[in-house]
């Protein structure tokens, strides 16, 4: 009786495994996709949630800020970026180069033109050979790169403990997270956990792959004074620097929205006449009759 059961089992899932998508009637066929649209999306939002909340061996991910230009028309904030670029002068550049920026990149944005020919008056560049063949030292120009604080890497690395500070020319482009990753960064300075202990020359900040990081607290309250009275918090200094590498890293970026502003206003009014007109050039065509005449 028992493999009667079982042999009547297996014939019907035979027989429903036989019957193919497309003879299923249209109510269940819509039924079926759109279980299959929920299921797939509900897979699809749970992984999304895992991967903003997940984190490996105790790295956080940064959050997300609201920042002033992340609307689809919103600009970079200049003034930001302009005290951004003096966190950079006076903090950041003892360590970090900048070399892919040069100093008439700040025309307009950061500085006026005389601003910036001061600015880039203040450093010493090498140049040269001269006439007998040697380097000699003259003011910057606005023609010149940001000066390395360093010669080479290996001089770099000596002078903090093996590690090479980057280059921040591109960092914001170049770190999953971008400023928000610099921000969590500069700002998640903690002390280690209870059993995870502290390693020699380096400091914990969770935000950091690994957790150890070579480069001490870099700001902190009243770090410094800010020219236009600006109280120069820890948050606000570490967000005027990370406006200032957003702008480094796509000096663009007022451009191409307001490019793409004019597309939009473009498009409003192109896209609509460009439909009149196929449907007007098409209307002869898709209108007619043929009609087939047997010969009598």
């Amino acid at each position: 009786m028992a493999g009667q059961t079982r042999t009547r089992v297996w014939s019907i899932l035979a027989v429903l495994a036989n019957i193919s998508f497309a003879s299923l009637p249209r109510s269940r066929k819509v039924a079926l996709t759109a279980l299959g649209v929920v299921v797939a999306g509900g897979a699809g939002l749970a992984l999304t949630l895992h991967q903003a909340v997940k984190a490996s061996e105790l790295e956080l991910h940064p959050p997300h800020y609201p920042w002033s230009h992340d609307g689809l028309l919103s600009s970079l904030d200049h003034a930001s970026a302009r005290r951004g670029y003096q966190v950079y002068r006076q903090v950041c550049a003892a360590c970090h180069s900048m070399e892919f920026l040069a100093f008439r990149n700040l025309v307009g944005v950061i500085y006026t033109e005389d601003e910036a020919k001061a600015v880039a008056e203040e450093f010493d560049i090498v140049d040269g050979p001269n006439e007998s063949g040697e380097m000699f030292t003259r003011p910057g120009k606005l023609s010149d790169y940001f000066p390395k604080p360093y010669p080479n890497p290996e001089a770099a690395r000596f002078a903090n403990n093996g590690s090479l500070p980057p280059d921040l020319s591109y960092i914001t482009s170049a770190k999953h997270g971008g400023e928000d990753y610099v921000f969590s960064l500069l700002t998640g300075y903690c002390d280690p956990p209870a059993g995870e202990p502290a390693k020699e020359g380096l400091y914990y900040n969770p935000y950091f792959p690994g957790q150890a990081i070579g480069m001490a607290p870099p700001i902190y309250n009243e770090v410094l004074e800010y020219e236009d009275g600006t109280p120069a918090t820890m948050s606000q200094v570490a967000k005027d620097v990370c406006t200032f590498l957003k702008w480094a890293a796509e000096p663009e970026h007022d451009i191409r929205k307001r490019m793409g502003l004019k597309v939009l206003l473009g498009g409003i009014v192109v896209i609509p006449l460009a439909y009149y007109m196929k449907r007007h050039k098409w209307s002869v065509l898709k209108s007619r009759k043929m009609a087939y005449r047997p010969p009598k």
